[in-house]
């Protein structure tokens, strides 16, 4: 196998993965038979999509951003609540439906504060702050309302769930007791600055601090701050005249403050090129730029135009940057790019320039042009050759006939293995969608080298992302049922070394590929079943997905490996054991089996690691079920656990203490 993991460890420990809770799992859920039930699939699904959009709106304004972050990490602890239910087989009695409509109330109002405070006014949010924090008040108020009600004892949740949700209401109830602390130098320059009686020097002072923490340091951003300030106005949101009279005059004065410094600093390339436009749109003597020669996103004038999958042109710099914060959608029209080739504008450049010399304007050079040419020194970028190579690969994957594409995947596969400069180079050649469209070919020699150079190209963490957006989960996934045996273990470790973005986890779980996983684990080569077992470990990760490899049938498969020391993989069964053995169909699967003396033995004679994973799935069972702690006294539990409580590793130790104590408490009962 291909897979140079550099930095990515396949084996990770199982006691790194637990949410809150993993020492305090309370009773199996219980079920109701009372109320009225109701069937609320949808809702669920409501509520999942408000938290994963709240969840990727972005970066804040820097003046109200504590409250967003705050808010925002709130409303992501509920996630597993809503995964999981979304995966529960029964219906729910009418309160929880009642809870669950306040909440999908209540992520709507968090999803418009939250917008507010991404798109909106930099001034409004400073001169309103009072309004916005009660606006925070009020959405904190409403998820605290919902939670406050929320049936537990009739919802089929984990215990780690609950009170990772039973946090965050008590996170809530102390958010609604907080007074706001308001930034004092900030509003004592917004005082001076509104004043009419103060020192000349003393105002442009404070407009400089101003500037900084609004982030309001140039033509631009003031620009795209005057229209968020219309917008707020359009929509009525200032109602007061006196305020709205306050936000002009500080744009106002925020732009002379701004266009006086600029005027008098020394401005390198790139800032000349922003006055250029910026110029050119505030003097009536300057000829207005035509709208196409601008950039959608910066507004300004293009220097080096590139057209994007959508079709639409933006500035390289400025769509490059949107690309590589992780969006992967047309900014103007808010598609989603089946690639992210960035294809130059030539003619656009062309007559961008024949426009400035007609008007006497210099076009500023493209930023970072004198650095592209030192591309072989720098040890950053692929050299000219690879890249050459990469473009020539491409152009034969997209026209060659069958056996060309065949040697050009394999070429691929090659120069992804060997570097990270390669990683980068191949994927921003826009390489990735043509390997996946690969990946359903019938030659399976073709497949498995398609397969494999994803493979090799996911190592780079900014590619991970890019394969799953191109589509390529379930690709993958048919891969990993029907492909040669190379290519099914390649796929495997792909789907690992993808579902290291949390993201990734939730969605390669609700593709086919944990039933293909654990039939791999079942049938697969050595070297097969470890990259499955490495896969369904991180999977399983996500409290949504642990459900599903034990519906998957994932249990039979890892006992069989526990009492199988020559496959070399008790480790690994025993990680994901302990993984699953927090969730409440893991324990009941689990416990059907002859499990108890083997872990016991283990604790007596395994590895630390071994000993550490074992208690753990025997504590998660213990817990749980009185009938398994007579088990374990049984089979003589308790000596190689008070030794583990003394000599084992610090997670051991306290695994090893809290099953003495159920022993104990378990024979104090039977005495009486």
């Amino acid at each position: 196998m291909d897979l140079q993991l550099e930095n990515l460890d396949l084996h990770p420990k199982a006691g790194d993965t637990f949410l809150l809770g993993e020492d305090d799992l309370g009773s199996d859920m219980l079920e109701t038979d009372r109320g009225t039930e109701s069937s609320i699939s949808p809702l669920i699904q409501a509520l999942i999509d408000s938290v994963n959009e709240i969840a990727v709106i972005g970066e804040y304004k820097k003046v109200i951003k504590k409250e967003c972050a705050n808010l925002t990490r709130r409303v992501k602890l509920l996630a597993p609540l809503f995964e999981e239910l979304k995966e529960c087989r029964r219906q729910f009695p009418e309160k929880a439906l009642a809870c669950f409509t306040s909440l999908d109330r209540a992520l709507r109002s968090a999803k418009e504060v939250l917008r507010l405070c991404l798109d909106g006014s930099k001034i409004y949010l400073v001169l309103e702050r009072e309004t916005v924090i009660s606006r925070f008040l009020a959405v904190t108020t409403e998820l605290e309302q919902a939670l406050d009600g929320l049936p537990y004892n009739a919802l089929e949740i984990s215990d780690e769930v609950r009170e990772q949700v039973e946090l965050v209401h008590s996170q809530l109830k102390r958010a609604k007791a907080r007074v706001d602390i308001q930034d004092t130098q900030l509003y004592s320059d917004l005082a001076i600055v509104l004043s009419e009686n103060m020192d000349r020097d003393v105002i442009y002072t404070a407009l400089g601090r101003l500037a900084e923490k609004l982030e309001l340091k140039t033509l631009p951003e003031l620009k795209q701050e005057s229209r968020a300030l219309h917008a707020i106005i359009l929509g009525q949101c200032v109602e007061n005249k006196d305020s709205f009279e306050k936000m002009s005059l500080l744009l106002r004065r925020l732009t002379d403050f701004v266009s006086n410094d600029n005027t008098n600093s020394d401005m390198n390339d790139h800032e000349k090129g922003v006055l250029v436009s910026a110029a050119c749109t505030e003097k009536p003597s300057c000829p207005a730029i035509p709208d196409d020669f601008r950039c959608p996103i910066s507004l300004e004038l293009m220097k080096d135009p590139v057209i994007v999958a959508t079709g639409q042109t933006y500035e390289r710099s400025c769509i490059q940057k949107w690309l590589d914060s992780g969006n992967r959608t047309c900014p103007k029209t808010q598609q989603v790019l089946p690639h992210l080739i960035l294809t130059p504008n030539y003619v656009l450049k062309s007559l961008i320039a024949q426009w400035c010399e007609n008007h006497g304007i210099e076009l500023p050079k493209r930023i970072g042009s004198s650095k592209s040419r030192q591309v072989s020194g720098t040890g950053t970028e692929a050299s000219a050759g690879d890249r050459q190579t990469v473009e020539v690969l491409l152009q034969k994957l997209t026209n060659g006939p069958p056996d060309v594409q065949r040697a050009a995947a394999g070429e691929l596969r090659l120069l992804a293995k060997r570097n990270t400069e390669n990683r980068i180079c191949i994927a921003k050649a826009g390489a990735i969608p043509l390997l996946v469209n690969l990946l359903s070919t019938k030659d399976l020699r073709t497949q498995e080298h398609a397969v494999t150079a994803l493979l090799n190209l996911s190592i780079h963490d900014s590619n991970k992302s890019a394969i799953v957006i191109a589509g390529a989960i379930d690709p993958i996934v048919e891969v990993l049922k029907n492909g040669s045996m190379e290519a099914r273990e390649n796929a495997a470790a792909t789907l690992f070394s993808l579902s290291v973005v949390d993201d990734n986890k939730v969605t390669i779980g609700a593709s086919e590929a944990i039933p293909a996983l654990v039939n791999l684990l079942c049938n697969g080569t050595l070297r097969g079943k470890k990259d499955a077992a490495t896969a369904l470990f991180n999977l399983s990760i996500y409290q949504g997905n642990k459900a599903r490899a034990v519906r998957a049938g994932v249990v039979p498969p890892l006992m069989e490996l526990l009492t199988d020391p020559a496959a070399e993989m008790v480790d690994e069964a025993l990680a994901i054991l302990a993984i699953i053995a927090t969730h409440q169909e893991g324990r009941v699967a689990i416990g059907q089996t002859a499990t108890i003396p083997m872990l016991v033995d283990l604790i007596r004679t395994g590895s630390p690691r071994n000993k550490e994973n074992g208690a753990a799935v025997l504590l998660s069972l213990c817990t749980n079920d009185s009938a398994h702690i007579w088990t374990a006294r049984q089979v003589g539990a308790s000596g190689p656990l008070s030794e583990l409580a003394q000599s084992g590793t610090t997670r051991a130790r306290r695994k090893a203490a809290l099953l003495l104590d159920h022993i104990n408490k378990y024979e104090q009962a039977a005495m009486r």
